[in-house]
């Protein structure tokens, strides 16, 4: 058995999983969100839930620039006191263990390589629509992680810039998936503001205003697949995340993609685009992935 652990910024999901990744158990924690040392304590009563002498290891998923062969995790994304520590060596000498740890964007694109939508491709791109939009490149059957360890971070790309100010929009936010929710829900008056299901009745039901929110996050969408398609040229670009498990969002990034190219006539790339298997679940399946591989 391998204990898998998956730290996200609202739960730590963990789960027990044999060989072939196949889930035994899985459970929650809430995150600490205000310092180290709670974190901390949440991390060791996790793992003391288990008997050690069962596990042949721990696998963690984490926010953040993660340097693999360290185990150092850097800036921690909402977890910023996460940052410069060295959480693999904390583990390792309090439990003698084997740790491994990956940054979560990537731990969805490994999962996807292993035993989802990407793995009988060579090259090919993973984009997880959440909060941002994280991202995972394979470049001959193996994650690319870059010189600098941040290679995927699509969040960053600026799509347009003032010249003038200098400031730029990003795909990280045009490309929110939550915020993208956060509008239509405003607009159409919602009582909470992260109820997707709602909104997306909305969509599904034609609503004017709610449709035009999102046939402009879709063009975005698009707009980052097809300069992804002309820099990489993947044979597979696969969507995951929550809002995925929604048939209409492949539909429309069709039709954002076509629109696109209708306008600019410029355009040949035909890029693939599918749905990523799993979803909840995928930083778990990367995470253990990335403990066979490492």
């Amino acid at each position: 058995m391998y204990l898998v652990i998956d730290i996200g910024g609202t739960f730590i999901k963990y789960a027990l999983m044999n060989q072939a990744g196949d889930i035994i158990e899985k459970r929650k924690k809430r995150t600490p969100t205000t310092n180290l040392s709670k974190f901390k304590e949440v991390i060791f009563s996790i793992i003391e839930e288990h008997d050690l002498k069962e596990l042949k290891g721990i696998a963690f998923s984490c926010p953040g620039t993660i340097d693999v062969k360290k185990g150092t995790i850097y800036h921690g994304g909402l977890l910023p006191f996460l940052h410069e520590v060295p959480l693999v060596k904390i583990i390792k000498e309090r439990y003698e263990i084997d740790v491994t740890i990956e940054n979560d964007a990537k731990c969805a694109a490994l999962a996807e390589l292993w035993l989802g939508s990407v793995k009988e491709a060579k090259d090919s791109v993973v984009l997880v629509l959440g909060s941002g939009v994280g991202g995972g490149i394979i470049i001959g059957g193996k994650l690319h992680r870059g010189f600098h360890l941040s290679a995927g971070e699509v969040s960053y790309v600026m799509n347009e810039v003032n010249a003038q100010s200098r400031e730029g929009k990003f795909v990280g936010s045009e490309c929110s998936a939550v915020q993208m929710v956060a509008r239509i829900a405003d607009v159409k008056q919602l009582n909470e503001p992260a109820n997707g299901e709602a909104v997306f009745e909305f969509i599904k039901g034609y609503d004017k205003e709610a449709n035009a929110i999102f046939d402009e996050y879709c063009i975005q969408l698009g707009t980052l697949i097809l300069n992804l398609q002309y820099i990489l040229d993947p044979e597979i670009i696969a969507i995951g995340g929550g809002i995925s498990a929604q048939p209409i969002l492949m539909e429309r990034i069709e039709w954002a993609i076509n629109e696109l190219k209708k306008k600019n006539p410029v355009h040949t790339a035909i890029p693939e685009v599918v749905i990523c298997k799993f979803r909840n679940d995928a930083n778990l399946y990367g995470a253990l992935y990335h403990f066979f591989k490492i």
